[in-house]
């Protein structure tokens, strides 16, 4: 019993961190395509 609560909360912090680093390089591709904007004339 324990060692299947243990597995389940394994991957559900494995799918959080996994979701955490596509939410980030989506913010920081956006954050990188306004400051083109913004150099650009």
């Amino acid at each position: 019993m324990l060692a299947t609560i243990v597995t389940w909360i394994g991957a559900i912090l494995g799918i959080v961190v996994l979701l955490a680093m596509a939410c980030g390089a989506f913010v920081l591709d956006i954050d990188e395509s306004r400051r083109a904007q913004k150099t650009a004339p």
